[in-house]
Protein backbone atom coordinates (compact mmCIF):
# COMPACT_ATOMS: atom_id res chain seq x y z
CA UNK A 1 0.00 0.00 0.00
CA UNK A 2 0.51 3.82 -0.32
CA UNK A 3 1.65 6.04 2.28
CA UNK A 4 -2.01 7.37 1.71
CA UNK A 5 -3.42 3.94 1.55
CA UNK A 6 -1.65 3.06 5.16
CA UNK A 7 -3.13 6.20 6.99
CA UNK A 8 -6.43 5.86 6.18
CA UNK A 9 -6.72 2.51 7.40
CA UNK A 10 -5.54 3.83 10.64
CA UNK A 11 -1.62 2.62 9.89
CA UNK A 12 1.57 4.21 10.86
CA UNK A 13 4.12 3.14 9.06
CA UNK A 14 8.23 3.16 10.49
CA UNK A 15 8.59 6.52 8.05
CA UNK A 16 5.67 8.88 9.07
CA UNK A 17 7.16 7.58 12.76
CA UNK A 18 10.41 9.45 11.80
CA UNK A 19 8.98 12.40 9.93
CA UNK A 20 6.85 12.69 13.48
CA UNK A 21 9.97 12.40 15.32
CA UNK A 22 11.82 14.90 13.78
CA UNK A 23 8.69 17.61 13.16
CA UNK A 24 7.69 17.68 16.58
CA UNK A 25 4.34 16.27 15.90
CA UNK A 26 2.56 14.16 16.62
CA UNK A 27 2.53 10.16 15.15
CA UNK A 28 -1.59 10.26 15.08
CA UNK A 29 -2.00 13.92 13.76
CA UNK A 30 0.58 13.69 11.16
CA UNK A 31 -0.90 10.09 9.79
CA UNK A 32 -4.72 12.19 9.57
CA UNK A 33 -3.36 14.94 7.62
CA UNK A 34 -1.40 12.50 5.31
CA UNK A 35 -4.61 10.80 4.88
CA UNK A 36 -6.45 13.61 4.02
CA UNK A 37 -3.69 14.38 1.42
CA UNK A 38 -2.69 17.71 3.29
CA UNK A 39 0.90 15.99 3.60
CA UNK A 40 2.96 14.11 1.24
CA UNK A 41 6.16 11.25 1.98
CA UNK A 42 7.56 10.93 -0.60
CA UNK A 43 9.02 7.77 -0.28
CA UNK A 44 9.74 5.47 -3.81
CA UNK A 45 9.63 1.38 -2.23
CA UNK A 46 13.10 1.21 -4.34
CA UNK A 47 14.55 4.04 -3.33
CA UNK A 48 16.63 1.54 -0.24
CA UNK A 49 18.82 4.23 1.24
CA UNK A 50 16.04 6.90 1.84
CA UNK A 51 15.49 8.84 4.85
CA UNK A 52 12.26 10.23 4.59
CA UNK A 53 10.44 13.19 5.21
CA UNK A 54 7.02 14.97 4.97
CA UNK A 55 6.32 17.94 3.04
CA UNK A 56 2.78 19.87 4.04
CA UNK A 57 0.77 21.28 6.75
CA UNK A 58 1.91 22.25 10.27
CA UNK A 59 5.68 20.76 9.07
CA UNK A 60 8.56 22.49 8.49
CA UNK A 61 8.84 24.36 4.99
CA UNK A 62 10.93 22.13 2.76
CA UNK A 63 13.89 23.23 0.04
CA UNK A 64 14.13 21.14 -3.41
CA UNK A 65 17.81 21.58 -4.70
CA UNK A 66 17.58 21.15 -8.72
CA UNK A 67 21.29 19.20 -10.28
CA UNK A 68 21.59 17.74 -13.87
CA UNK A 69 23.79 17.48 -17.02
CA UNK A 70 22.51 19.17 -20.27
CA UNK A 71 23.72 18.46 -24.26
CA UNK A 72 26.42 20.73 -23.69
CA UNK A 73 27.93 19.83 -20.04
CA UNK A 74 27.34 16.15 -19.47
CA UNK A 75 30.15 14.82 -16.94
CA UNK A 76 28.53 12.42 -14.15
CA UNK A 77 31.53 13.28 -12.23
CA UNK A 78 30.36 16.60 -12.02
CA UNK A 79 26.83 15.60 -11.04
CA UNK A 80 27.54 13.30 -8.21
CA UNK A 81 29.58 16.38 -6.60
CA UNK A 82 26.63 18.20 -6.76
CA UNK A 83 24.27 16.02 -5.17
CA UNK A 84 27.29 15.48 -2.54
CA UNK A 85 27.23 19.32 -1.66
CA UNK A 86 22.93 19.40 -1.80
CA UNK A 87 23.51 16.87 0.99
CA UNK A 88 26.35 18.49 3.00
CA UNK A 89 24.11 21.61 2.73
CA UNK A 90 20.95 19.97 4.13
CA UNK A 91 18.71 20.54 1.68
CA UNK A 92 15.68 18.52 2.56
CA UNK A 93 14.75 17.02 -1.54
CA UNK A 94 17.06 16.68 -4.98
CA UNK A 95 15.74 16.67 -8.53
CA UNK A 96 17.67 15.40 -11.52
CA UNK A 97 16.33 17.63 -14.55
CA UNK A 98 19.38 15.91 -16.74
CA UNK A 99 19.13 16.51 -20.33
CA UNK A 100 22.48 15.29 -22.05
CA UNK A 101 24.15 11.87 -21.59
CA UNK A 102 23.24 9.04 -20.75
CA UNK A 103 20.12 9.77 -18.26
CA UNK A 104 19.21 6.44 -16.55
CA UNK A 105 23.25 5.78 -15.77
CA UNK A 106 23.31 9.61 -14.63
CA UNK A 107 19.67 9.00 -12.54
CA UNK A 108 20.49 5.48 -11.14
CA UNK A 109 24.25 6.69 -10.12
CA UNK A 110 22.56 9.36 -8.44
CA UNK A 111 19.81 7.81 -6.66
CA UNK A 112 22.11 4.99 -5.03
CA UNK A 113 24.00 8.34 -3.60
CA UNK A 114 20.74 10.28 -2.39
CA UNK A 115 18.98 9.45 1.02
CA UNK A 116 16.69 12.60 0.37
CA UNK A 117 13.80 12.32 -1.84
CA UNK A 118 14.71 12.10 -5.27
CA UNK A 119 13.03 13.93 -8.35
CA UNK A 120 12.71 14.49 -11.61
CA UNK A 121 10.76 15.10 -14.81
CA UNK A 122 10.18 12.15 -16.82
CA UNK A 123 9.67 14.33 -20.53
CA UNK A 124 13.36 15.45 -19.95
CA UNK A 125 14.41 11.48 -20.75
CA UNK A 126 11.71 10.97 -23.01
CA UNK A 127 13.06 13.88 -25.73
CA UNK A 128 16.38 12.62 -25.44
CA UNK A 129 16.31 9.11 -25.90
CA UNK A 130 13.36 8.70 -28.16
CA UNK A 131 15.63 9.38 -30.94
CA UNK A 132 17.29 6.28 -30.70
CA UNK A 133 13.84 4.89 -32.02
CA UNK A 134 14.10 7.28 -35.30
CA UNK A 135 11.30 9.31 -33.49
CA UNK A 136 10.88 12.85 -31.63
CA UNK A 137 9.04 13.90 -28.86
CA UNK A 138 5.72 14.82 -30.41
CA UNK A 139 5.74 10.93 -32.59
CA UNK A 140 5.31 9.70 -29.37
CA UNK A 141 2.43 7.34 -28.10
CA UNK A 142 0.59 7.32 -24.61
CA UNK A 143 2.04 3.95 -24.07
CA UNK A 144 5.29 4.97 -24.83
CA UNK A 145 4.95 7.78 -22.57
CA UNK A 146 3.75 5.27 -19.84
CA UNK A 147 7.18 3.03 -20.48
CA UNK A 148 9.04 5.81 -19.66
CA UNK A 149 7.34 6.96 -16.74
CA UNK A 150 7.84 2.91 -15.07
CA UNK A 151 11.29 2.72 -15.68
CA UNK A 152 12.01 5.86 -14.13
CA UNK A 153 10.04 4.87 -11.16
CA UNK A 154 11.50 1.06 -11.24
CA UNK A 155 14.55 3.21 -10.64
CA UNK A 156 13.60 4.36 -7.32
CA UNK A 157 12.07 8.18 -8.72
CA UNK A 158 10.28 9.50 -5.21
CA UNK A 159 8.45 12.21 -6.80
CA UNK A 160 7.59 13.15 -10.62
CA UNK A 161 6.53 16.31 -12.83
CA UNK A 162 3.76 15.48 -14.36
CA UNK A 163 2.31 18.60 -16.60
CA UNK A 164 -0.92 17.03 -16.90
CA UNK A 165 -2.28 20.38 -16.65
CA UNK A 166 -1.69 21.77 -19.90
CA UNK A 167 -5.52 21.59 -21.40
CA UNK A 168 -6.04 22.58 -24.96
CA UNK A 169 -8.58 24.99 -23.12
CA UNK A 170 -5.26 26.27 -21.54
CA UNK A 171 -3.75 26.86 -24.61
CA UNK A 172 -6.62 28.90 -25.89
CA UNK A 173 -6.88 31.07 -23.14
CA UNK A 174 -3.03 31.89 -23.87
CA UNK A 175 -3.87 32.45 -27.25
CA UNK A 176 -6.76 34.50 -26.42
CA UNK A 177 -4.96 36.55 -23.55
CA UNK A 178 -1.34 37.24 -25.29
CA UNK A 179 2.01 36.50 -22.81
CA UNK A 180 4.66 38.48 -23.35
CA UNK A 181 7.25 35.67 -21.98
CA UNK A 182 4.81 33.21 -23.76
CA UNK A 183 5.10 29.29 -22.37
CA UNK A 184 8.62 29.29 -20.35
CA UNK A 185 8.00 25.65 -18.75
CA UNK A 186 10.23 23.15 -20.67
CA UNK A 187 8.20 20.24 -19.67
CA UNK A 188 4.77 22.49 -20.55
CA UNK A 189 6.36 23.89 -23.95
CA UNK A 190 6.95 20.33 -25.13
CA UNK A 191 3.49 18.90 -24.11
CA UNK A 192 2.16 22.02 -25.80
CA UNK A 193 3.89 21.22 -29.15
CA UNK A 194 2.88 17.63 -29.26
CA UNK A 195 -0.34 18.54 -28.51
CA UNK A 196 -0.12 21.29 -31.56
CA UNK A 197 1.19 19.02 -34.02
CA UNK A 198 -0.87 16.13 -33.11
CA UNK A 199 -3.55 18.89 -32.71
CA UNK A 200 -5.21 16.57 -29.88
CA UNK A 201 -5.38 16.52 -25.97
CA UNK A 202 -2.49 16.77 -24.03
CA UNK A 203 -1.93 12.78 -23.38
CA UNK A 204 -1.08 13.02 -19.90
CA UNK A 205 -4.19 14.46 -19.26
CA UNK A 206 -6.30 12.52 -21.23
CA UNK A 207 -4.89 9.13 -19.91
CA UNK A 208 -4.24 10.21 -16.75
CA UNK A 209 -5.17 7.35 -15.23
CA UNK A 210 -2.36 4.93 -16.39
CA UNK A 211 0.26 7.37 -14.80
CA UNK A 212 -1.80 7.07 -11.50
CA UNK A 213 -1.20 3.32 -12.06
CA UNK A 214 2.07 3.30 -12.01
CA UNK A 215 2.52 5.84 -9.31
CA UNK A 216 0.27 3.43 -6.89
CA UNK A 217 2.29 0.42 -7.48
CA UNK A 218 5.74 2.01 -6.74
CA UNK A 219 4.21 4.91 -4.03
CA UNK A 220 5.43 7.77 -6.16
CA UNK A 221 4.66 11.13 -5.14
CA UNK A 222 3.25 12.99 -8.22
CA UNK A 223 3.99 16.41 -8.59
CA UNK A 224 1.67 18.13 -10.81
CA UNK A 225 4.01 20.43 -12.63
CA UNK A 226 2.55 23.93 -13.37
CA UNK A 227 3.42 24.13 -17.19
CA UNK A 228 1.85 26.98 -17.85
CA UNK A 229 3.69 29.22 -14.92
CA UNK A 230 4.30 32.93 -15.58
CA UNK A 231 7.57 33.47 -16.96
CA UNK A 232 8.02 37.21 -16.15
CA UNK A 233 6.04 39.50 -13.62
CA UNK A 234 3.73 40.76 -16.59
CA UNK A 235 2.13 37.10 -17.03
CA UNK A 236 1.65 36.89 -13.47
CA UNK A 237 -2.23 35.42 -12.22
CA UNK A 238 -3.12 35.53 -15.90
CA UNK A 239 -5.83 33.58 -18.13
CA UNK A 240 -3.81 30.57 -18.93
CA UNK A 241 -2.40 30.02 -15.08
CA UNK A 242 -5.04 30.25 -13.48
CA UNK A 243 -6.96 27.18 -16.14
CA UNK A 244 -4.15 25.21 -15.56
CA UNK A 245 -4.62 25.36 -11.94
CA UNK A 246 -8.16 24.66 -12.28
CA UNK A 247 -7.31 21.36 -13.98
CA UNK A 248 -4.93 20.83 -11.43
CA UNK A 249 -7.53 21.26 -8.70
CA UNK A 250 -9.49 18.11 -10.70
CA UNK A 251 -5.74 15.97 -10.98
CA UNK A 252 -5.37 16.05 -7.33
CA UNK A 253 -9.00 15.08 -6.43
CA UNK A 254 -8.60 12.26 -8.59
CA UNK A 255 -4.99 11.36 -7.44
CA UNK A 256 -6.22 11.29 -3.95
CA UNK A 257 -9.25 8.86 -4.89
CA UNK A 258 -6.80 6.38 -6.20
CA UNK A 259 -4.34 6.07 -3.20
CA UNK A 260 -1.76 8.52 -4.81
CA UNK A 261 -0.19 10.95 -2.94
CA UNK A 262 0.05 14.19 -4.84
CA UNK A 263 1.52 17.72 -4.60
CA UNK A 264 0.69 21.07 -7.16
CA UNK A 265 3.64 23.05 -8.67
CA UNK A 266 3.22 26.84 -8.40
CA UNK A 267 4.80 30.26 -10.31
CA UNK A 268 7.34 31.13 -10.68
CA UNK A 269 7.81 34.85 -11.54
CA UNK A 270 4.73 37.10 -9.74
CA UNK A 271 4.84 40.74 -8.55
CA UNK A 272 5.27 40.75 -4.94
CA UNK A 273 1.50 41.76 -4.09
CA UNK A 274 -0.01 38.86 -5.96
CA UNK A 275 2.16 35.76 -4.14
CA UNK A 276 -0.39 35.61 -0.87
CA UNK A 277 -3.09 35.82 -3.18
CA UNK A 278 -1.57 32.91 -5.30
CA UNK A 279 -0.99 31.12 -2.32
CA UNK A 280 -4.67 30.80 -1.12
CA UNK A 281 -6.22 30.47 -4.20
CA UNK A 282 -3.87 27.33 -4.87
CA UNK A 283 -5.09 26.12 -1.16
CA UNK A 284 -8.74 26.65 -2.24
CA UNK A 285 -8.81 24.78 -5.37
CA UNK A 286 -6.71 22.09 -4.57
CA UNK A 287 -8.03 21.36 -1.10
CA UNK A 288 -4.78 21.86 1.23
CA UNK A 289 -2.31 19.93 -1.45
CA UNK A 290 0.92 20.48 -0.21
CA UNK A 291 1.93 23.73 -2.25
CA UNK A 292 5.61 23.44 -4.47
CA UNK A 293 7.08 26.78 -5.65
CA UNK A 294 9.67 28.28 -7.80
CA UNK A 295 10.70 31.08 -6.08
CA UNK A 296 8.73 32.80 -7.30
CA UNK A 297 11.00 35.71 -8.18
CA UNK A 298 9.86 38.78 -7.89
CA UNK A 299 11.64 40.72 -10.67
CA UNK A 300 13.10 40.04 -14.31
CA UNK A 301 15.62 42.45 -13.91
CA UNK A 302 18.23 40.91 -11.76
CA UNK A 303 20.13 37.91 -13.09
CA UNK A 304 23.17 36.86 -11.34
CA UNK A 305 21.07 37.43 -8.60
CA UNK A 306 17.59 35.45 -8.75
CA UNK A 307 18.71 33.54 -5.93
CA UNK A 308 18.02 36.80 -3.55
CA UNK A 309 14.90 37.71 -5.77
CA UNK A 310 13.28 33.74 -5.06
CA UNK A 311 14.56 33.67 -1.54
CA UNK A 312 12.32 37.45 -0.90
CA UNK A 313 8.87 35.70 -2.93
CA UNK A 314 10.04 32.23 -1.13
CA UNK A 315 9.81 33.87 2.29
CA UNK A 316 6.55 35.77 1.59
CA UNK A 317 4.99 32.48 -0.03
CA UNK A 318 6.47 30.15 2.73
CA UNK A 319 4.78 32.09 5.19
CA UNK A 320 1.33 32.48 3.50
CA UNK A 321 1.06 28.46 3.16
CA UNK A 322 3.40 27.20 0.58
CA UNK A 323 5.13 24.09 2.20
CA UNK A 324 8.01 23.66 -0.33
CA UNK A 325 10.66 25.93 -1.92
CA UNK A 326 12.27 24.97 -5.25
CA UNK A 327 15.61 26.56 -5.06
CA UNK A 328 17.16 29.38 -7.51
CA UNK A 329 20.79 29.70 -8.08
CA UNK A 330 23.14 32.36 -9.45
CA UNK A 331 23.14 30.79 -12.66
CA UNK A 332 19.15 31.34 -13.42
CA UNK A 333 18.22 32.16 -16.76
CA UNK A 334 22.09 32.80 -17.52
CA UNK A 335 23.24 28.75 -17.72
CA UNK A 336 23.84 25.49 -15.83
CA UNK A 337 24.73 26.11 -12.84
CA UNK A 338 28.18 24.96 -10.71
CA UNK A 339 29.12 23.65 -7.23
CA UNK A 340 29.20 27.15 -6.13
CA UNK A 341 26.11 28.35 -8.05
CA UNK A 342 24.46 25.10 -5.84
CA UNK A 343 25.50 26.11 -2.77
CA UNK A 344 24.43 29.64 -2.86
CA UNK A 345 20.81 28.31 -4.01
CA UNK A 346 20.88 26.41 -1.47
CA UNK A 347 21.51 28.73 1.72
CA UNK A 348 19.41 31.42 -0.19
CA UNK A 349 16.59 29.13 -0.47
CA UNK A 350 17.16 27.49 3.16
CA UNK A 351 16.98 31.09 4.86
CA UNK A 352 13.53 31.95 3.31
CA UNK A 353 12.18 28.16 4.26
CA UNK A 354 13.80 29.42 7.89
CA UNK A 355 11.88 33.02 7.72
CA UNK A 356 8.68 31.25 6.45
CA UNK A 357 8.43 28.41 9.48
CA UNK A 358 9.29 31.83 12.33
CA UNK A 359 6.22 33.14 10.12
CA UNK A 360 3.84 30.25 9.90
CA UNK A 361 4.89 29.87 14.24
CA UNK A 362 6.44 26.28 13.51
CA UNK A 363 6.91 24.95 17.01
CA UNK A 364 10.79 25.60 17.72
CA UNK A 365 11.19 27.43 14.44
CA UNK A 366 12.27 30.47 16.41
CA UNK A 367 14.21 28.74 19.37
CA UNK A 368 17.83 28.49 17.47
CA UNK A 369 17.60 32.41 16.67
CA UNK A 370 16.40 33.24 20.37
CA UNK A 371 19.83 31.01 21.02
CA UNK A 372 22.15 33.25 18.33
CA UNK A 373 20.71 36.46 19.80
CA UNK A 374 21.81 35.15 22.92
CA UNK A 375 25.57 34.39 21.88
CA UNK A 376 26.17 37.92 20.49
CA UNK A 377 25.24 39.33 22.99
CA UNK A 378 27.85 37.60 24.96
CA UNK A 379 30.22 38.01 22.30
CA UNK A 380 29.94 34.19 22.43
CA UNK A 381 31.62 33.24 18.78
CA UNK A 382 32.15 29.82 18.83
CA UNK A 383 28.17 29.74 19.56
CA UNK A 384 27.38 31.99 16.71
CA UNK A 385 29.36 29.74 14.78
CA UNK A 386 26.77 26.93 15.59
CA UNK A 387 23.82 27.91 15.19
CA UNK A 388 24.29 30.10 11.69
CA UNK A 389 22.84 28.45 8.78
CA UNK A 390 26.68 28.29 6.52
CA UNK A 391 28.69 27.98 9.23
CA UNK A 392 31.66 27.84 6.29
CA UNK A 393 30.83 31.50 5.33
CA UNK A 394 31.00 32.87 9.15
CA UNK A 395 34.29 31.45 9.52
CA UNK A 396 35.71 32.98 6.75
CA UNK A 397 34.89 36.56 6.79
CA UNK A 398 35.27 36.04 10.73
CA UNK A 399 39.00 34.87 9.91
CA UNK A 400 39.66 37.51 7.53
CA UNK A 401 37.93 40.36 9.28
CA UNK A 402 38.61 39.52 13.15
CA UNK A 403 39.63 42.20 15.97
CA UNK A 404 42.65 42.57 18.45
CA UNK A 405 39.48 42.81 20.90
CA UNK A 406 37.07 40.15 21.82
CA UNK A 407 34.52 42.23 19.71
CA UNK A 408 34.13 42.21 15.71
CA UNK A 409 36.54 44.56 13.37
CA UNK A 410 32.88 46.87 13.12
CA UNK A 411 33.20 48.39 16.70
CA UNK A 412 35.84 46.84 18.72
CA UNK A 413 36.04 48.26 21.70
CA UNK A 414 32.74 50.42 21.19
CA UNK A 415 30.76 47.58 20.79
CA UNK A 416 27.53 48.18 22.24
CA UNK A 417 27.51 44.70 24.64
CA UNK A 418 30.94 45.87 25.74
CA UNK A 419 30.04 49.38 26.59
CA UNK A 420 26.83 48.36 28.48
CA UNK A 421 28.06 44.77 29.94
CA UNK A 422 26.17 44.48 33.02
CA UNK A 423 24.49 47.58 33.49
CA UNK A 424 21.15 46.54 32.26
Amino acid sequence: MTQIENARKGIITDEMKIVAKNEFVEEEKLRDLLAKGMIVIPANKNHKNLIPIGIGKNLTTKVNANIGTSEDYYDINNEIKKIDMVIKYKCDTVMDLSTGGNIRDIRKALIERSTIPFGNVPVYQMVRDIVKNGKTFVDMSIEEMIEFIEEQAVDGVDFMTVHAGVTLKAINKIRIQKRKADIVSRGGSLITGWMIHNNKENPLYEYFDKILDVAKKYDVTLSLGDGLRPGCLADGTDWGQIEELLTLGELVKRSRDAGVQVMVEGPGHLPIDQIKMNIKLQKSICDEAPFYVLGPIVTDIAPGYDHITAAIGGAIAGTAGADFLCYVTPAEHLGLPDELDVKEGIIASRIAAHVADIGKKIPKAIDIDNRMAEARRNLNWKDQEKYCIDPEKYIDVRLKRSSSTEACSMCGDLCVYKILKDKL
